[in-house]
């Protein structure tokens, strides 16, 4: 019957983590593309499943594409895959179907999911599994984009409905009820499934799903402790391994601690925990032999819960707190509602329930009939009737295919943007930091270890954690690595100060180093900080950088100055409270602005006599800090300067230029003639980061443009048309020469690469939110830039 009454629907694409990858939207995806093919056809409904690993699961043969949640070039190749499904004959997707929760997928409030249902030309439904009443600017921003390129969204509460509307103002024209989706199960007496769980003349309670701290288990262990003084034959098994994330970044913290609890409050004979992720079978077993299902959330804006919905659809009496969707089913008598965090209740709702049998029996069969009509098989019914609407809407109303074009397409970057690949990194570095120097592409150990690069190193190591936070093993681990050397370097018997150089057989060379390499120190560890935030290493990194910044004050050179001033505004972008570092940042940043102020000459507009090193890093600090401080003038001091630099060193005609920075051989003198050569990569570096500081600052794309020419330096668009970035390696070559390139893959050079390719993936990430009549609009940057 349901195959006849909607052949129109022929194939069905569904979007989002998928089973044997273990989370509540694996589980459900695989139920609704299951459910699906039973309605429509076997191979007419398939998968494209998210990883949050690259190698991703051992999937079934109806997930046809993954996409590793954190690189953007997948959405786009997802895309072009369903896109050119689309048109083939008999191949072709009627509608996309998207389970959206945040936190799946890749970019910032994962923003990556619009590129690819940006791009696609046939109709999109979305599921939302996460509807926040209080989102953040990004949140919202991405929440409405998927309104918009959703023909429907898919609510499972009706309170998701009323927040739509209310909090993101999304009419409920373009909003469809459906609900969670539960397997078939009997009604069934408990005691026929507890002889194999050796629970026998137990009363039973139960709660599953994966472990997190938000699941509030503690209190409902405290109700334990009341509840079995009137049960005495009472048990509570707690079914489900912790949070696969939850596990990785915290480890099993949460269970130890529950754990701990059932010893002090004396319930070992009454809890029992499975640490597992069971089958469906098996967990409808577990179900069929409750007596009761506990939900002891502590938060209520859950709009969904899957574990609620299938204890109803097997006729649990369940006790809950009120979060929103629990408001819903249990309402007209489906269940008991007690206050969040409160152990009393829950205890006394569980007396209660477990002493009155007829009771406890009409509440579990008010539950298991409101649950008929959502069982699979009605559930993708639904689903199909909404699918059959919006494609008749779109043949009725067609909507015409806008392709954005990416940031690559409008800068006419030849290539796509190399990932941030760490390899040459990682080779450079031992257990002590990164070494200064190679040969070729092997470290050199003669010439050691120095302060300056393992700051850098730091910061790349800082991006890489944060444009792929789940992937930030080999990262983390090198973030700790220059964390400890800087720790290490710092001297505080030495006024406060860093040590710099350090011999390969772990001897400081120094008792105290150059202002450079300790402007250069802060200027990791608050970008570090700022890229961070909150975790293990963000107590060390911020109270070594308060250790060091008092003596910035004492230098007397205008650069030292700038890279610390480059430190403390990443710094106070997460303490921005900071009275010290507020005074001593603005105290900086004067002094810079001053500088620029005095050199009045229009010919040589710069506060220094020769332009040397990093030169670009002054007029990037004077933009950033003005921008802090809500300081126009230094804003456009800082463009202006830069302007300048910028000018000095392009040459070709419009349209052709490339980058010629200041050669280290004999700079640039005040009234002669700049030095051509040997160009140094760190040069690149400082001006792509200015130009984008100038971009963010003034929304004009010129500066985007004039970072984009400093970039392509790297990649072979200078002097020579000689690439220094090593597509072998991931290294980068130190330096142009007259006649050639630099071989040597040092760490100066390799780390110029580096932070210029995060710089740019870190602004790809970034959404653009800008307010246009009162909404907020989204552009999700490219990766490829």
């Amino acid at each position: 019957m349901a195959k006849s009454a909607f052949s129109d629907i022929k194939s069905i694409a569904v979007i989002g983590n998928y089973a044997p990858r273990q989370c509540g939207i694996a589980t459900f995806t695989t139920d609704l593309v299951e459910s699906l093919s039973r309605a429509v056809g076997e191979n007419a409904c398939w998968a494209l499943a998210m990883n949050d690993q690259p190698e991703g699961y051992d999937y079934p043969g109806k997930v046809r594409f993954e996409i590793n949640q954190h690189q953007l070039k997948d959405y786009r190749l997802a895309a072009d895959y369903l896109n050119i499904s689309h048109i083939n004959q008999g191949e072709h997707s009627d509608v996309v179907c998207v389970q959206h929760e945040y936190g799946i997928f890749g970019g910032p409030a994962g923003s990556y999911i619009l590129e690819l249902l940006g791009k696609l030309r046939m109709p999109v439904v979305t599921t939302l599994h996460t509807v926040l009443p209080d989102p953040d600017p990004k949140q919202r921003a991405v929440l409405r984009q998927l309104a918009d390129l959703s023909d429907r969204l898919v609510v499972m509460a009706h309170k998701a409905v009323d927040i739509l509307q209310t909090h993101y103002d999304i009419g409920p024209d373009k909003v469809a009820y459906i609900p969670h989706g539960i397997p078939d199960m009997p009604f069934v007496d408990p005691n026929y499934y507890k002889e194999q769980f050796g629970l026998l003349d137990k009363k039973v309670a139960l709660t599953f799903g994966l472990l997190s701290k938000n699941k509030g288990i503690e209190y409902a262990l405290k109700a334990m402790a009341r509840a079995v003084k009137s049960c005495p034959d009472l048990v509570y098994v707690v079914l489900g391994a912790t949070h696969p994330h939850v596990l990785k970044a915290e480890g099993e913290d949460y269970r130890i601690s529950l754990g701990q609890l059932v010893r002090k409050l004396k319930l070992e004979k009454h809890v029992i925990f499975q640490n597992r992720f069971v089958t469906l079978d098996e967990l409808c077993e577990y179900l069929a032999a409750a007596d009761v299902y506990i939900t002891p959330y502590v938060e209520e804006n859950q709009i969904t819960s899957g574990t609620l919905a299938y204890a109803m659809g097997t006729g649990k009496p369940v006790i809950s707190t009120p979060y929103w969707y629990a408001q819903e089913m249990l309402d007209e008598g489906r269940g008991r509602l007690v206050s969040f965090k409160d152990s009393d209740a829950m205890g006394e709702a569980l007396v209660d329930l477990l002493s009155d049998d007829a009771e406890r029996h009409r509440v579990r069969k008010r539950a298991y009939d409101f649950s008929r009509s959502h069982v699979w098989s009605q559930v993708a019914q639904r689903y199909l009737q909404l699918f059959r609407e919006v494609k008749a809407e779109r043949s009725r109303c067609p909507r015409p295919y806008q392709s954005s074009p990416s940031l690559s397409g409008r800068l006419g970057l030849s290539q796509e943007l190399p990932e941030l690949r760490l390899d040459h990194l990682a080779a450079m570095t031992d257990d002590t930091g990164m070494l200064q120097h190679a040969r070729y592409n092997i470290p050199d150990r003669d010439h050691g270890y120095c302060t300056d690069d393992n700051a850098r190193a730091l910061m790349v190591a800082a991006q890489a954690c944060s444009l792929a936070p789940e992937q930030s093993d080999l990262p983390r681990q090198l973030a700790d690595r220059y964390l400890a050397f800087l720790l290490h370097a710092f001297n505080p018997d030495a006024g406060g100060r860093f040590r710099n150089f350090m011999s390969y057989d772990r001897r400081w060379l120094e008792t105290r180093g150059s202002d450079d390499s300790h402007g250069r120190a802060l200027w990791g560890l608050g970008t570090t900080i700022a890229l961070l935030g909150a975790g293990q290493s963000l107590p060390v990194a911020t109270s070594l950088f308060k250790a060091a910044l008092p003596v910035v004050e004492e230098f007397p050179y205008v650069r030292a100055q700038t890279f610390a001033l480059l430190g403390l505004c990443g710094y106070l972008s997460v303490f921005s409270g900071d009275s010290e570092a507020r005074r001593i940042a603005t105290e900086l940043a004067e002094k810079l602005y001053r500088a620029f102020t005095k050199a009045d000459d229009r010919e040589w507009p710069w506060p220094e006599d020769v332009l040397t090193y990093d030169n670009a890093r002054l007029p990037q600090a004077l933009i950033v800090a003005g921008e802090w401080l809500g300081r126009r003038d230094m804003v456009e001091s800082g463009v202006n300067s830069l302007s300048w630099l910028v000018d000095g060193q392009l040459e070709g005609p419009l349209g052709e230029q490339h980058f010629v920075p200041v050669g280290n051989n004999g700079w640039y003198p005040r009234g002669g003639h700049k030095a051509r050569f040997d160009q140094q990569p760190l040069e690149a570096n400082a001006m792509l980061d200015a130009c984008l500081a100038a971009y963010r600052a003034t929304g004009e794309e010129l500066w985007l443009e004039r970072a984009m020419i400093a970039f392509n330096w790297f990649l072979g668009q200078n002097d020579l048309s000689l690439s220094l970035y090593d597509a072998k390696t991931n290294g980068c070559c130190d330096g142009l020469q007259s006649d050639c390139v630099n071989l040597n893959q040092g760490a100066e050079s390799t780390l110029a690469w580096l932070l210029s390719v995060g710089a740019l993936q870190l602004l790809s990430e970034q959404q653009v939110l800008q307010p246009r009549g009162g909404e907020v609009s989204v552009e999700v940057r490219s990766e490829e830039v």
